[in-house]
């Protein structure tokens, strides 16, 4: 089925520096697969959909689809903008790279939040920490994220703060957690 078709679309955001990481977070090996890899099997799960955003010649070996960030150097910001001008989908999953335990069921509770509540975001919030690359963000926000953009404002809390946005309460924090250094991947 195609998500769509259905009014969502998820997407993952590969492209980041992983600098603390020292190597491509997405690239981590997770059993026969990789983390971009596998969190992207959860996303089409949820939306029906997945498409990864981010240096095509680093991720289509993966087997999903690739796109690169339409204004490279913007962090996820540019990402976020890239899926939203890509979409025909009204609801959008955005995730990061970087959360190896989020689940297709997780995501698909989301996803039904967003739409029920129809907010302009719905961000996955746990422990008063709201997780602006674990959200659901409506196409409608597409000229935001350009004028965020084009005034040089890259920050993604600053991004939702400036949208209607709602929280999502997420009770066990470690679904949300990323893993951003070594040690942070050793333990996860």
């Amino acid at each position: 089925m195609d998500g769509a078709a259905e009014g969502r679309a998820g997407y993952l955001l590969a492209g980041g520096q992983s600098s603390r990481m020292g190597r491509d977070k997405a690239l981590l090996p997770v059993g026969n697969s990789t983390l971009a890899a596998h969190i992207a099997a959860q996303i089409r799960e949820a939306a029906g959909n997945v498409t990864l955003i981010g240096p095509p010649e680093h991720y289509a070996h993966l087997g999903f689809p690739v796109i690169p960030d339409a204004i490279p150097g913007c962090g996820p910001l540019g990402g976020l903008l890239t899926a939203l001008r890509s979409t025909s989908a009204d609801w959008n999953l955005i995730v990061a790279c970087d959360m190896p335990h989020l689940t297709a069921p997780f995501l698909v509770g989301l996803l039904n939040a967003a739409e029920g509540a129809a907010p302009d975001c719905l961000v996955a919030e746990s422990h008063g920490r709201r997780h602006p690359l674990c959200a659901v963000y409506h196409r409608r926000v597409l000229a935001a994220a350009e004028t965020a953009i084009d005034r040089k404002l890259f920050k993604m809390h600053d991004f939702i703060a400036s949208l209607r946005t709602e929280a999502w309460p997420v009770l066990d924090p470690t679904l949300l957690r990323n893993v951003n250094t070594p040690a942070d991947w050793e333990a996860a």
